[in-house]
Formats: structure tokens, sequence, C-alpha cells
């Protein structure tokens, strides 16, 4: 694409009839005249697009309205017969949204066509900004560049403990220190539709323009050595089809997901069998992440800096698919610093071999590990969600939701794992 920014004016973009072009404020300006029959009747277009049969592109842009209204984005071939080997529909509003739209070409062509099509319908502007077309394996920026900022759940389990408990002396600093902030979207057996569980948190999201994280926690055996997590999908179809569905409910709207975390760590507390039949799973998972989910960055999670040697977890990573999707988590519900889980994942990347990218949850790491995992005393929040961290760490998340438990344990031995501790959250607001 060319000028897909309007930086330059509007060339080499053209309009046909029915519509005025022009820039405003650094993006495509277009009046529609009403009345028109068809969508084609009112378009704008760009030419000469370059299409390798069978490549896998996306189509990146930012559009609004001026009022709600339908349009169609096409991919197509610019001259008769007009072969399109993209069609989709989008709704626009007043707001600007980010669309990002994934297709395989059906043409091989130097003559290819972008257009927006904005016929049929009432008079309105339509306002169109930073169009591209990326080729599978090259970089858009990711999610990242298609949202703007971490999504706050205004339904996690800290935010409903203070909606539910206003007279609540601790409700306000609870609210302030952790429900206010970004934090992972656990997503398990225990919803009963994980298609529809998936895509209502990430429509959400994508509605708020903001970058959702998800863990997917569903891998049979889970929990193997004993903890308090126990469960999982019942088999390894279950968890196939599971996973799948997971996968394509996200589609191609951005998001962030941590897949199944222990599920690398554990491997002392199962024999030969298991461990063959989780490493299938777990690649069938990053390979559901890869086919299905182009604008999320899936992570697999790498255990943390106290449990199993570097080398050790890269080979486990190797044979679990890690080369399918964006790289692996570490440090997820537990405590070692940033600088010790930066330093661990860093040795874990070398020896993978370099390039792969990885996070670290920072949910309550801000005084580091005392030995223990299981809700131990003393310990504190970490930073919160961001961009970038020590030694190459692509991102700081708050992967474990401060304040739910890890179990019957430690200094919450009536609270069983995942439900929501008032007493827990505020110690790790105080670091007592």
């Amino acid at each position: 694409m060319v000028n897909g920014t309007f930086t330059s004016g509007t060339a080499p973009w053209w309009s046909s009839a029915n519509t005025t072009m022009g820039t405003d404020d650094g993006r495509l300006r277009v009046g529609v005249t009403g009345g028109t029959a068809n969508p084609w009747d009112a378009m704008v277009a760009q030419n000469d697009i370059p299409l390798a049969q069978g490549k896998a592109y996306t189509l990146f842009f930012t559009a609004s309205a001026g009022s709600a209204v339908s349009a169609v984005a096409t991919v197509q071939l610019g001259d008769a017969p007009y072969t399109n080997t993209l069609t989709a529909p989008i709704s626009l509003t007043t707001s600007g949204k980010r669309f990002s739209l994934p297709f395989t070409s059906s043409l091989s062509t130097t003559a290819g066509q972008v257009t927006f099509q904005l016929g049929g319908g009432a008079a309105h502007t339509f306002f169109l900004d930073d169009v591209s077309l990326t080729e599978s394996g090259q970089s858009s920026g990711g999610p990242l560049d298609l949202t703007n900022g971490f999504y706050v759940d205004p339904e996690s389990n800290p935010a409903k403990w203070v909606r539910d408990n206003p007279g609540d002396s601790r409700a306000s600093r609870i609210q302030s220190a952790i429900a206010s902030k970004p934090m992972a979207f656990w997503v398990g057996g225990w919803f009963g539709d994980v298609s529809a569980t998936v895509s209502s948190y990430v429509a959400a999201a994508d509605a708020a323009d903001r970058l959702p994280v998800l863990v997917a926690y569903n891998i049979p055996g889970r929990d193997a050595c004993g903890g308090h997590s126990g469960g999982g999908a019942g088999s390894e179809s279950a968890y196939r089809a599971w996973i799948s569905a997971f996968a394509s409910a996200v589609g191609d709207r951005p998001a962030v997901v941590v897949i199944e975390p222990d599920s690398l760590g554990d491997f002392a507390c199962m024999d030969d069998e298991d461990i063959a039949a989780r490493n299938r799973m777990l690649t069938y998972a990053t390979g559901q992440f890869r086919d299905h989910a182009p604008n999320t960055w899936a992570y697999l999670d790498a255990g943390n800096a106290g449990w199993v040697a570097a080398g050790t977890m890269a080979q486990r990573l190797q044979n679990a698919g890690v080369g399918n999707i964006r790289g692996f988590a570490v440090n997820v519900s537990n405590y070692y610093t940033t600088a010790q889980s930066a330093a661990y994942a860093s040795d874990v990347n070398a020896a993978l071999g370099g390039g792969a990218k990885w996070v670290i949850d920072t949910s309550r790491n801000g005084k580091g590990s005392n030995g223990e995992w299981c809700n131990p005393a003393g310990r504190r929040l970490g930073t919160p969600a961001q961009v970038g961290g020590d030694a190459g760490t692509e991102l700081l998340l708050w992967v474990k939701v401060p304040g739910d438990s890890d179990g019957n344990c430690g200094i919450a031995p009536g609270t069983p794992a995942g439900t929501f501790s008032p007493e827990l959250a505020i110690r790790l607001i105080d670091g007592s």
C-alpha cells in the first residue's frame, strides 16, 4: 500500500462517482452521496496492489463515520471481472475502530485493488487512516498497534468484591491498587461454553479499544503434583475441541494469551506416556492460535526461576510447539522478582537459540520470593502491566489476579484456589 497514513494527501487513492475525497486531521475524509443502490456505487480505492496466490495477508485500517453505517472492504482484481479474494462487511460508528481482516489470496496478480465500498445507504462522511496490507510473517506491530492500552476487566474478582462491599473500609484501597488495574482473565472448564465466554470477553475489550490478556487453563491432569488447582478437560480429544474453540473465539481480534500455566513444570509427577500426551496437546494448542488467532500474541508457560533449569525448560518448550507462537511466559502465579525472572527467561531463550519473546507475571513479585508458593506472608504487588522490561522482556503482566487465593494454605487456610480474599489483597498492598 502507498500513502496509507494520508500524510501526502490523497494520491494514489481514487474515488468513484457519488463521493468526494480530501484529508482531515491527517486522515482520509470521504463525503458519500445517499440514495445509491449498491455498496460499489460509492467507493474509494487504491490500485496496483501485488498479490501472490496462496499467500496469507492481513488488511489493517482504522475507520469511522459521521453516523452509524455499514460498508464493505475488499481486496480484488482491479480489472474485469473484478474477482474478490476478500469481501468483508464492516460496521462503522463515530468512534474510530482498528480493523484487521486476514485472508489467503486466491489471486496472483500485480493489478490487485483494495476498496472501501460505501454506497447503498444514507448520505454520510467516512474517515479512513493507517491502511496497510501485511504479508504473513511480517510484523504489523501486532496487538499492541491494534489497541490503545491494556483492558481493565470490570467483572474481575476484585472489581466485583469492591462493587458488592461498598461499605467495607478496605474497598477503596482495593479499588485503587488492584481492581482498577489490567489483569488476566482465566478461562477453564468452569465456564460451560468456552466459545461464548472468550468471544464475549474479547469483544468487550475490542469495543473499548483495549488489549485483553487471557489465560487458557484446562489441560488434562492440570496441577499434577498435588496442588490446589487440579482438574482440566476429561480427555485429550476433549481438550483439543476446547482449545480450538478458545482460539477460534478470539479470531482476528487483538489479544494476549498465556497457555496452560504449570503444564511444563510438573513433569516429575507424570510418566512418559502422560508427558507425550501433554506435548501433543500443547503443540496442538499453539498451532490453533497460530492458525486461527492471527492478531494474538500467545505465550506458552515456562514455569519460574526456581523450578526447572533453563536448558531443560527450553527443551520442553520446543517439544510443546513454542515455535508456533510468540514465545513463553515466566513466573505465573509466583513471586520471583522481575530481575530474577528476566534473567531466567533470557537463559531459556538462549537455550532455545534466541529469537523467542517472553512475558513476566509481576502481579505479586514486589518483594520477591521467600521460597513458599501457596499464599505466603509478606509479599507485595509488583509493577502493573506495561510494555517492555528487564533484559529484553516484551511485557510485564498481572497474570495471577492479586487477592485470588492459591488454595487452602498459607495465610488463607480457608480460602479455596481462585477465590478472592480481601485480606490477601490488603496484605499484598501493604506487603505484610
